[in-house]
């Protein structure tokens, strides 16, 4: 005669009692009934044909034969799960948001609680620079993107994020980099590679010889940290950026009465998307592992 098939769900019943040695607390963990868990557990013994717990009236230890079976019934039900998630998996499309982040910036915490919360949510994390931040959005290119401000917020879903300070990249032998921080009014007579719709603080305080001059601004963080190399100018950035991207020929230098840069979420508002927006509450959840 056959011995019967191991009952999972039995199996759950003694992992929790072998690992609480207490009936009454694996019950309520169970969420069952105190007799009921006693009658499964003595029922898997009848079917394993060994005695796996000994009941006292201070609770439960495990014979020889659970000891040894405690974690073969962990890996089973271990594998069981696995077993189920990638049969879910196979049977349900896999559905991939495509987040943008600017330099500095870690979407990490945010991609892992969102994929965990369900199996068929993927996300795929682009690097991206300040001119790209609003295009890829409007064009759909992102589902979703770690922007800074200032933008134009017309037609964008937004949500904010986090604010941090804001230094100045400046030459390494400049006469300010030696400085423990700066004023923005020191600045005034600097040239920035910034477009100054990015930084109107500063803007707001240029000579009027900075304010005529054009030039071409620096896109990305490395064109910055190039160009301030070279003297051509210098540039203000956030602080998670400069942790980032360092060079031995550039100084960084906070800027104490700059007031801080936000970075903010965005989304074209006219998309109606339920996964996308599971990714935006993960990653509000996750705003303090952002920097």
């Amino acid at each position: 005669m056959s011995s019967p098939d191991l009952d999972l769900r039995k199996l759950r019943y003694f992992v929790a009692v072998a690992e609480e040695l207490n009936f009454g607390r694996a019950a309520k963990l169970l969420h069952i009934a105190q007799p009921v868990l006693s009658r499964q557990i003595r029922s898997l013994e009848d079917d394993l044909g060994v005695r796996l717990l000994i009941r006292d009236t201070r609770g439960a230890t495990l014979t020889e034969a659970g000891s040894q079976l405690l974690p073969d019934a962990r890996f089973l039900l271990a594998e069981s799960k696995a077993l189920r998630e990638r049969l879910f998996r196979s049977a349900t499309p896999t559905r991939v948001v495509r987040v943008g982040v600017m330099p500095g910036l870690l979407a990490t915490a945010a991609v892992q609680t969102f994929e965990s919360a369900n199996p068929a949510h993927r996300a795929e994390v682009v690097p991206i620079g300040a001119t790209e931040q609003l295009e890829s959005v409007r064009t759909h290119t992102l589902d979703v993107v770690y922007a800074r401000e200032p933008f134009d917020h017309r037609g964008l879903g937004t949500a904010t994020l986090l604010e941090e300070p804001r230094d100045a990249l400046l030459p390494a032998d400049d006469p300010l980099a030696g400085r423990r921080s700066v004023r923005l009014a020191e600045l005034a007579s600097y040239r920035s590679l910034q477009d100054p719709a990015a930084v109107p603080e500063w803007y707001a305080v240029a000579t009027p010889e900075q304010r005529r001059a054009t030039h071409r601004a620096a896109s990305t963080m490395e064109e910055k940290l190039e160009r301030v190399a070279a003297h051509e100018g210098f540039a203000i950035v956030p602080r998670s950026a400069t942790a980032f991207y360092r060079r031995p020929d550039v100084c960084v230098v906070p800027i104490e009465d700059m007031p801080p840069g936000h970075v903010t979420l965005i989304w074209d508002a006219a998309v109606v998307d339920p996964v996308r927006d599971a990714f935006v509450a993960a990653a509000l959840a996750c705003r303090d592992r952002t920097v």
